[in-house]
């Protein structure tokens, strides 16, 4: 598996090449091509963060919206195409309120306050949901069928949500299975998940996704090739399958290749791709069933991201691990001239304290800290941290306000 480097999204190619395994030796920490000068604006208070392939997204504690990084397809939500002027965070679908907006690749879609769900940005898999051929949309449509949804989760160019009558449903690409209703076949609105009824939480990755039913017992279905379904074969499920071993988890996550889940007394489990050392074990062996993340520590929860993964303690401390060539596990190192990786956690620099961190399908993360400021680290190309520059920063930088 490698990492294309993201600046070949800046050329027009958004979607990472996964066909191989090192990856490619680009731009060191700290180096800022064309960088601007940060912003100085009034700080965002957060209550989500969002990341997805090249942009992210949060929800302010007034419930507005706000997108930064590229926006080729419309995706930071301004109803224009193409760069940002500034990388800061822009007001997305103003005319709307939201309980949280997710970001995918090169789409967005958000949860409102009414618990409806639009989308916008590409749409050449249907991610938009809203039942169109069209590519892209540059305003926010609504996905079909008129449903109230209570929770929403974006995946590289997929969606699932879950009603509010508890049924789950997903859109959009479906070459592997990650929509999980038996088929392959790529849907433009939503489609019920087989054993739809059963989840209370779902989470979608690159290519597949997970849930926890009523019982807490974790299933995945889609791409199977590292293991990240977690039932010890690399066997593709067009249907949600249990996860072996039969452990009960609070909470779950699916990431890029790998999916990570934390127990009702605070253990944390990762299973799937461990090229660069994301599951934390202390090993880079792929492990195709839950595997223990080392250090004893105990979390509220896990994010993982395709190269790396993040997590925030029950102390409100944050720690990340696996890939660290742009400085995205945040511990004030990075890996040029040769690529660094931290195959166990390790704990953010700068002794903030976070409510919560989320890894990017990229390679950078986000987090919102105990006082609702946002911060974000790792590569920032594209302008992905919102933090008024082009910097890549191996430590968290504050997301600056808007002027």
């Amino acid at each position: 598996m490698r990492y294309t480097p993201v600046i070949s999204v800046l050329l027009g190619a958004a979607i990472l090449d996964c066909s191989a395994e090192s990856p490619s030796p680009t731009s060191p920490e700290s180096v800022a091509t064309g960088a601007l000068a940060a912003a100085v604006g009034q700080p965002l208070a957060f209550r989500r963060i969002g990341v997805g392939e090249s942009h992210a997204c949060g929800v302010t504690t007034d419930d507005r919206a706000y997108c930064w990084g590229l926006n080729y397809s419309g995706q930071l939500g301004t109803g224009f195409g193409g760069a940002a002027e500034k990388p800061i965070p822009v007001p997305a679908i103003p005319d709307h309120r939201f309980q949280e907006v997710r970001a995918g690749n090169q789409f967005s879609c958000g949860l409102d306050l009414d618990s409806r769900i639009l989308c916008w940005g590409i749409n050449d898999s249907g991610q938009l949901g809203n039942g169109t051929n069209s590519l892209y949309s540059l305003t926010a449509v609504p996905v079909a069928g008129g449903r109230r949804y209570r929770m929403l989760r974006t995946g590289q160019s997929h969606a699932c949500a879950i009603t509010t009558a508890n049924v789950t449903y997903c859109w959009g690409l479906n070459a592997d299975g990650q929509l999980g209703d038996g088929t392959t076949i790529n849907r433009r609105a939503p489609v019920k998940v087989a054993r739809g009824s059963a989840f209370r939480l779902v989470s979608t990755g690159d290519f597949h996704t997970c849930g926890l039913d009523q019982m807490n017992k974790a299933f995945c279905w889609g791409r199977n090739s590292t293991g990240q379904l977690g039932n010890r074969s690399s066997t593709n499920r067009l249907a949600p399958a249990g996860v072996s071993d039969g452990r009960t988890f609070a909470v779950l996550s699916a990431g890029g290749m790998n999916t990570c889940a934390v127990t009702p007394d605070h253990v944390a489990y990762c299973w799937g791709w461990n090229k660069y050392g994301q599951l934390g074990d202390g090993s880079f062996n792929r492990r195709s069933r839950p595997t223990l993340v080392a250090g004893g520590l105990a979390f509220s929860g896990v994010s993982p991201g395709r190269g790396h993964t993040c997590g925030v303690t029950t102390g409100k401390v944050a720690y990340c691990w696996g890939w660290n060539f742009y400085g995205q596990v945040g511990d004030g190192t990075a890996g040029y001239p040769a690529p660094v990786t931290r195959p166990r956690p390790t704990p953010v620099a700068g002794g903030l304290r976070f409510d919560r961190v989320v890894a990017s399908f990229n390679a950078f993360t986000c987090g919102i800290a105990v006082d609702d400021r946002g911060y974000c680290w790792g590569q920032n190309l594209g302008g992905y941290l919102g933090d008024g520059t082009l910097t890549n920063r191996s430590s968290p930088s504050p997301i600056v306000g808007p002027e």
